[in-house]
């Protein structure tokens, strides 16, 4: 996927103010709006246009896009990593032109879900504040145990001169046990500042796990690539395998081969009911690193009538 430099798409630099921003998209849309461009690729310039204002004017949009061009070398294949926006405390604010639909690949890949606006803007002189929104990481541990953590977010905002600056706050946050991938956790209070009397709104975090270097997540079960020697595998055996509540023997049955799924009931995500934990065996092959290794082998190629390729009929 092709990476939009919206600065550059606007003629604009990268520090530029708000009111900058949308001076240029006055003059540009002038200029190449369809209706009265006599530009060849008006049409396609306008698009570009409006999807850039779309994230520039709107201070959590551009704070997270700058975040993550930053780090974007020009020419490269760009692909956003899974928690590029994490961390960001962002008021909900959803799409001028419907639902952002109609732009490039790139803009629904970034603001296609994360950014729709969660309700109506409130006008009363009283309203409550707006509900804010944030993704933060978690360990699997934590959501096993339950856990008491501190979390900083980044809070976008158009500072005095127009500039836009990110501040950080720190929460103390109670993770509930069990808690799964997706769900949020609502802080009361610590929303928008509401109007006049209007009460403030609410944060809502939603929850994204960590990548663990041994477990894969699916809802609430868990899956562990678990090696086993070859031996294990075929006269069976006893194992030591780690789970989240600790270390317990798992049976291997005899004759299993790689790929093969063992089930250990309950032993997954907390909940009502608990998620089960699933452990895939994989064969490890001891290496021939030494003569008497590769004389066994050899002596295994002789011995035993095994050919792995028998079903394919070579």
């Amino acid at each position: 996927m092709e990476f939009k430099d919206y600065y550059q798409i606007m003629g604009v630099a990268r520090d530029a103010t708000q009111d900058e921003i949308k001076r240029a998209y006055r003059k540009l849309a002038r200029k190449y709006h369809p209706d009265v461009s006599k530009e060849a690729d008006a049409e396609t310039r306008f698009k570009e246009l409006g999807e850039a204002y779309e994230v520039l004017k709107d201070a959590e949009k551009r704070a997270a896009y700058d975040q993550l061009g930053a780090n974007y070398k020009g020419g490269q294949e760009f692909r956003p990593p899974p928690d590029w926006n994490t961390g960001f405390e962002f008021s909900g604010g959803g799409f001028t032109d419907g639902d952002g639909a109609n732009y490039s690949d790139f803009f629904s890949s970034l603001f296609g879900k994360e950014f729709r606006r969660t309700g109506a803007g409130r006008a009363s002189q009283h309203a409550q504040g707006e509900d804010h929104h944030a993704k933060v990481l978690i360990d699997l541990e934590d959501t096993y145990h339950g856990a008491t953590r501190t979390i900083t977010l980044r809070v976008p905002a158009v500072d005095v001169r127009g500039h836009v600056v990110t501040s950080e706050r720190k929460l103390n946050i109670t993770i509930p046990k069990g808690i799964r991938e997706g769900q949020h956790i609502r802080l009361s209070g610590q929303g928008g500042a509401g109007g006049g009397d209007g009460k403030t709104g609410d944060l809502y975090l939603e929850i994204e796990f960590r990548p663990h270097s041994l477990y894969r997540v699916d809802g609430r079960d868990l899956y562990l690539d678990l090696p086993v020697s070859p031996w294990e595998a075929a006269l069976g055996a006893t194992v030591k395998i780690p789970t989240l509540g600790g270390i317990v023997e798992l049976k291997i049955p005899e004759g299993s081969i790689s790929g093969r799924k063992l089930r250990l009931k309950g032993r997954g995500i907390p909940g009502n009911p608990p998620g089960d934990f699933y452990v895939i065996l994989t064969i490890a092959l001891p290496p021939a690193d030494s003569e008497a290794a590769k004389d066994l082998y050899r002596k295994m190629a002789k011995e035993l009538n095994f050919n792995p390729r028998a079903k394919m009929g070579v």
